[in-house]
């Protein structure tokens, strides 16, 4: 996973890393998350990488924000798109007003590609909103519209960042596995079911979706791995699977 390796961050201040010290341990973690990422696969590059998780709640919308950024200032052409259409969220990380225009629109035909992508205040990252929430969230992400939007978004970005539903709450997110090069699973410390996390990745394995590997999110340094850091840390640590 990520290179037979787990990172652990804190976010549990929502914050974006364009907001921290460049130097702080919170962005060196997202750095080290880029590269892992960039050695996750041999065959061919990670283009479409999706964010999920088990359940609601657990920061998987403010890690692929803060991957997302990570991977824009490497200098690539990065999209961070919300798909996550019945709970939305990317356009209030990155402070966009209202609920924006975004996929739903793309996938009923209201509104072009060109209209629904928004700047960020990272030059070489571009924000996709999911849109106003459909009635029928799961027939639109499964649909030949959709498998349209990514194939004409990887013509136009170097990496596309999806956030995607919990996995156990709605099938969405494996319903777009098959356009999804790799997952990143985030787990939250001290609230994710283990049983939950469990199952949310045999889904996965079901689904025959490529998991990249596990972010764990909210990590406490005092409580967890001591006080190495008083506000974030990180941690690599090596997996047998």
């Amino acid at each position: 996973m990520l290179g037979r390796k787990n990172l652990s961050v804190d976010n549990s201040t929502s914050t974006l890393i364009t907001d921290l010290d460049p130097k702080s341990p919170a962005v060196e973690a997202y750095k080290l998350l880029r590269t892992n990422l960039s050695f996750a696969s041999t065959d061919k590059p990670l283009q479409v990488i999706g964010m999920t998780s088990s359940g609601p709640g657990e920061g998987k919308s403010t890690v692929a924000a803060n991957m997302a950024i990570a991977l824009a200032q490497s200098g690539n052409q990065v999209l961070i798109m919300d798909s996550d259409l019945r709970r939305s969220t990317q356009h209030k990380i990155f402070k966009i007003p209202g609920r924006r225009i975004g996929v739903t629109d793309i996938l009923t035909g209201t509104k072009d590609i060109s209209e629904c992508l928004a700047p960020t205040l990272v030059p070489t990252l571009t924000l996709l909103s999911a849109g106003p929430t459909p009635p029928n969230p799961s027939e639109l992400l499964g649909s030949n519209k959709m498998t349209q939007l990514v194939t004409e978004l990887k013509e136009q970005f170097d990496t596309i960042v999806i956030d995607l539903p919990p996995v156990i709450s709605v099938t969405d997110a494996l319903i777009m596995s098959p356009l999804v090069d790799g997952f990143v699973f985030v787990i939250s410390s001290g609230s994710t079911d283990r049983r939950a996390a469990l199952n949310a990745k045999q889904l996965l394995v079901n689904a025959k979706a490529n998991i990249l590997g596990a972010v764990l999110n909210r990590a406490d340094p005092n409580k967890s791995y001591g006080s190495y850091y008083s506000h974030y840390y990180y941690y690599y640590y090596n997996e047998e699977s």
